[in-house]
C-alpha cells in the first residue's frame, strides 16, 4: 500500500462515525476537554478531505447518561431526555472544533431548538452531505428509550451511508476484554450474529439488528490510534468489521 493516504481511493464515499461522550473526556471524570475535541476534529478533516462524505452521532455520557439518572431514581423519560441534551452541547463543541479547521459543519437535532440548530429534516440533511458538508445528528432519536447507538444506526441508513464507524478505546472487537487479558483475540471480521450471541457490547441489540436488517457493515477502531480513521478507510490499520 502506498505510504499517502490520499494516493488511494477511499473504501466508502459516505460513512457514519459514532462515538462517544466519554471520548471528549480524554482524563477528565466528565465534562469535554478542548485539545481532545480538537484533535478529534483533525481526524475527521482527514478524512474530509479525501472527498468522503462524514455524518457524525456523539453520545453524551460525558455530560450526562439517562439510565444513570434513571438508576439514581429519576423518571426515566426526563432522564432520557435530558442525556439526549447532553448530545446537542457535545453536538456543538464538535461544530467550533470542526469549524475553526475550515470544516464546514451542520448540528442537526431530532428535537426542535431552531436558535442553535436545525431540525432534522432528512432530504435537507442529505443535501448538505451531497455539499460536502459534515453533519453531525443530535438528540439521538428524539425519543426516549433509546441509545445513540440506534440513533446512529438509524440515521446510517436514512442517510444511506455505506457504513459505521465505531469509535472506541481499543483497535477492534475482542473475544474478551484486552485490558484485563493478555490472551485476547481481536476478530478481524464477525458476523451481527455472532456478536449478539457472545454479547460483545459493541452496540446495543437494537442498533446491531438495525444494522443487520438493512445490510450496513460495522467497522470498530481505536480512535485513539493517530490516523486511525483515515488509514481504514485507505486499506490500512488494525479494526475488526461486523457484516
Amino acid at each position: 500500500m502506498p505510504d499517502d493516504a490520499s494516493a488511494t481511493t477511499p473504501a466508502y464515499d459516505r460513512v457514519m462515525l459514532k462515538i462517544s461522550g466519554e471520548a471528549l473526556m480524554d482524563s477528565r471524570q466528565s465534562g469535554l476537554h478542548p485539545p481532545t475535541v480538537q484533535r478529534i476534529a483533525a481526524e475527521v478533516k482527514s478524512v474530509h478531505d479525501l472527498g468522503v462524505e462524514i455524518c457524525m452521532v456523539i453520545g453524551g455520557g460525558n455530560i450526562f447518561r439517562g439510565l444513570q439518572g434513571a438508576a439514581q431514581g429519576m423518571e426515566r423519560t426526563t432522564a432520557d431526555y435530558m442525556g439526549m441534551l447532553a448530545t446537542v452541547m457535545n453536538a456543538l463543541a464538535m461544530q467550533s472544533a470542526l469549524e475553526s479547521v475550515g470544516v464546514f459543519t451542520r448540528v442537526i437535532s431530532a428535537i426542535p431548538m431552531d436558535q442553535i440548530c436545525e431540525p432534522y429534516i432528512r432530504r435537507r440533511a442529505v443535501r448538505h452531505l451531497e455539499k460536502k458538508r459534515v453533519v453531525i445528528f443530535a438528540a439521538g432519536t428524539g425519543n426516549p428509550y433509546f441509545t445513540t447507538d440506534t440513533a446512529a444506526t438509524l440515521r446510517a441508513n436514512e442517510m444511506r451511508c455505506q457504513a459505521i464507524f465505531k469509535g472506541t478505546k481499543v483497535d477492534g472487537v475482542y473475544d474478551k476484554d484486552p485490558a484485563k487479558h493478555a490472551n485476547a483475540k481481536r476478530f478481524d471480521t464477525i458476523t451481527y450474529d455472532e456478536v449478539l450471541a457472545r454479547h460483545l457490547g459493541i452496540m446495543d441489540a437494537s442498533a446491531i439488528a438495525l444494522a443487520r436488517e438493512n445490510d450496513v457493515p460495522i467497522i470498530v477502531f481505536g480512535l485513539d490510534e493517530p490516523g486511525g480513521f483515515r488509514g481504514i478507510l485507505a486499506g490500512r490499520g488494525a479494526y475488526t468489521k461486523v457484516h
